[in-house]
């Protein structure tokens, strides 16, 4: 039986909410083995309430062997024992909405781990079994089916066929341990159905869907690919290999179940796209909102950031969505470190110069990351005026910058070992959270942590940050109190302003503003919140304001 949601009734709660992703692994470690938990969430939601979130995302925490993060899903409708149990889970849930915060789950819907009791069934069964059918296996090329079906390439690897003892072969777009699932097989679509529902059940509000432009496939001849940039895919629903018209059939069957509940469940898609394909994945008949990564490719620049916010304002009218804006995620670098990064957002594939920075300068950077927090700090005031809902990685309101100098050694991303040092880990922007100055974690738990922390992290911590008024996180805190009085409409319009300022109005008594110029300029409107401290009527380089009026 369904548990009641203690947060009934508001069917339109997250087309203006704020969301906070944590990485469960990272977050906060309860039990002292070194890895975050269920219990260390627990205990720091008293955290989450003082920021003023309307929701958490929680990255995936489902049994895995962490080939891939935990993307890598052993069992869909369980914890990882590391993690927790069930009845935490329960308790978390309940904990959360007594303080009037939602609850977001990942769901991993392209693959499963190759430990999943369906991927195993698939191993011990013959060729042509209904068990592989849920999966995708191939016989191989050559004399003796020794070749892979066909050149194509993984995002971790250079190869994306695995061979089995028997012979055959089988798909994996990421790690040989995260085998794809064949969506052609109607077993797949009822145990995601089942999945979503039993989530539901237990009072989780929304789910973000992982890869969720991967699902269908056309394997009909077998394609061949060696890049997974955008630029590669087709951008007219007939790509073999994503964002097939196909898939948005899916997505209305997962809307069935959101709607059997109150209020509808919601979910939001990672679909790495054409910009155009992005609207039907945030339709009301499908998902309700789609990931606008936009900004995270955008360099330090306020005709960029003009036209993206206007672009997805125009998409989300589309839509009768909202848009979702997001400046950090577990996946790239931080953006108090990505906007010190020289020239990043001005070439024509921003991720490649990120992972061509990281690859070179990890260990020699030089980098003024001071701006890069004074940039990253403005970006957020910034996204947080927009209309639409805005999402936030956790340690980016204490100004957490990637922590680059992690030994390979001790590095865990696949994307970095398996591609053999020539893409960017991950892992820095992974690393646990200091919420002490001192102790084995900086506070993250009573004995270490699954990734080494830096020293300067004594400087960051949240009880150092707790005791300054003008600390990152009282500006967010400050932010997220005031965004939530200021709120009164989804409309926003684009004022004149001088060179290198960019501001809009949101209200006839809000304005934001920002200084993306390297030097102060005037401006004028009283002041009721600032990224760095105003002098005068000027606002500093790199910064933004929200005005009363201007």
């Amino acid at each position: 039986m369904a548990r009641k949601n203690q947060l009934a009734g508001d069917s339109h709660w997250w087309r203006n909410a704020v969301v906070y992703q944590i990485y469960p692994r990272s977050f906060a470690d309860a039990n002292g083995d070194g890895i975050g938990d269920l219990a260390g969430i627990i205990s720091r939601v008293d955290y989450l309430a003082s920021l003023g979130i309307d929701a958490v995302w929680m990255s995936p925490f489902y049994p895995s062997a962490l080939a891939d993060g935990g993307y890598d899903v052993d069992d869909y409708m369980d914890i990882d024992p590391r993690i927790g149990n069930l009845d935490q889970f329960d308790e978390l849930v309940e904990k959360l909405h007594s303080n009037n915060i939602r609850v977001f789950v990942d769901i991993v819907p392209n693959h499963s781990s190759d430990r999943h009791e369906w991927f195993q069934e698939a191993l011990a069964a013959k060729p042509g079994s209904p068990e592989r059918d849920r999966y995708i296996f191939r016989d191989g090329r050559g004399e003796n089916g020794d070749l892979p079906p066909s050149n194509l390439a993984s995002h971790f690897g250079p190869e994306g066929w695995t061979r089995t003892p028997d012979g055959q072969w089988y798909m994996h777009l990421f790690t040989k341990e995260q085998p794809d699932f064949n969506w052609d097989n109607p077993e797949v679509e009822e145990y995601f159905l089942k999945t979503l529902r039993f989530w539901s059940d237990r009072g989780v509000d929304g789910f973000r869907i992982d890869v969720a432009h991967a699902l269908k496939k056309n394997l009909d001849p077998l394609p061949d690919r060696d890049s997974y940039a955008l630029s590669v895919m087709k951008d007219d629903g007939t790509d073999p290999l994503f964002d097939r018209d196909e898939v948005q059939d899916v997505y209305r069957q997962w809307r069935k179940v959101f709607n059997e509940y109150d209020p509808p469940r919601v979910a939001v898609a990672e679909a790495w796209v054409h910009p155009h394909r992005r609207p039907p994945y945030a339709s009301e008949e499908g998902l309700g909102q789609a990931f606008n990564f936009d900004l995270l490719a955008s360099g330090w620049n306020a005709e960029q950031f003009k036209n993206v916010i206007s672009d997805n304002i125009a998409m989300s009218d589309q839509t009768g969505s909202s848009s979702t804006w997001v400046l950090s995620n577990h996946d790239v670098i931080r953006h108090a470190t990505r906007f010190a990064i020289p020239g990043y957002g001005l070439s024509p594939d921003s991720f490649d110069l990120e992972n061509q920075w990281y690859v070179n300068h990890r260990l020699d950077h030089d980098l003024d990351l001071d701006m890069g927090l004074s940039r990253a700090k403005a970006a957020t005031l910034l996204m947080l005026a927009l209309p639409g809902s805005s999402y936030i990685y956790q340690g980016e309101e204490l100004g957490l910058h990637d922590v680059v100098d992690i030994p390979s050694e001790q590095m865990q991303d696949p994307q970095w070992f398996r591609g053999e040092g020539k893409f960017k880990s991950r892992d820095g922007c992974r690393v646990p959270l200091p919420w002490e100055a001192s102790g084995p974690s900086f506070g993250f738990g009573p004995g270490g942590s699954h990734l080494p922390q830096p020293k300067w992290y004594a400087d960051v911590a949240v009880s150092v940050q707790e005791a300054d008024s003008s600390s990152t996180l009282a500006l967010y805190r400050g932010a997220l109190k005031l965004r939530r009085e200021l709120y009164t409409s989804d409309e926003l319009q684009w004022l004149d302003v001088k060179p290198g300022l960019l501001a809009f109005r949101r209200s006839p008594s809000w304005i934001c503003v920002t200084n993306f110029s390297d030097e102060p300029i005037e401006i004028s409107g009283e002041v009721i919140l600032a990224s760095a401290e105003i002098t005068g009527n000027l606002l500093p380089a790199n910064a933004t304001a929200w005005l009363s009026s201007l």
